[in-house]
């Protein structure tokens, strides 16, 4: 999840000019970290509270490894979302 913030914060870095850079382009920057970071913080904590009660399911009854990791999947998916919003952002700022 963190080379997520990592592949966002390049592509800002990129943009980023000492002049020219107007108000529109930096909102444009902080929604999309915005974007990424939260929807990452989300995803941590639903692989968080899926991997513990997923580790103690499976301790129990062996047959939920793949429910619990097909649940870990779709919460991935989730901060997966948040970097393709970001870039949507990243790029929707006037500076190129």
């Amino acid at each position: 999840l963190g080379i997520y913030g990592f592949i966002i914060s390049v592509l800002i870095a990129q943009k980023v000019a000492p002049e020219g850079y107007k108000m529109f382009d930096g909102y444009a920057h902080l929604a999309s970290g915005l974007a990424c970071g939260l929807s990452g913080l989300s995803a941590g904590m639903a692989i968080g509270v899926v991997g513990d009660s997923g580790v103690r399911a499976n301790a129990q009854q062996p047959k939920l490894f793949v429910g619990m990791i097909l649940i870990l999947i779709f919460a991935e998916a989730l901060a997966l979302y948040g970097l393709i919003v970001g870039i949507i952002l990243s790029g929707k700022s006037s500076t190129q």
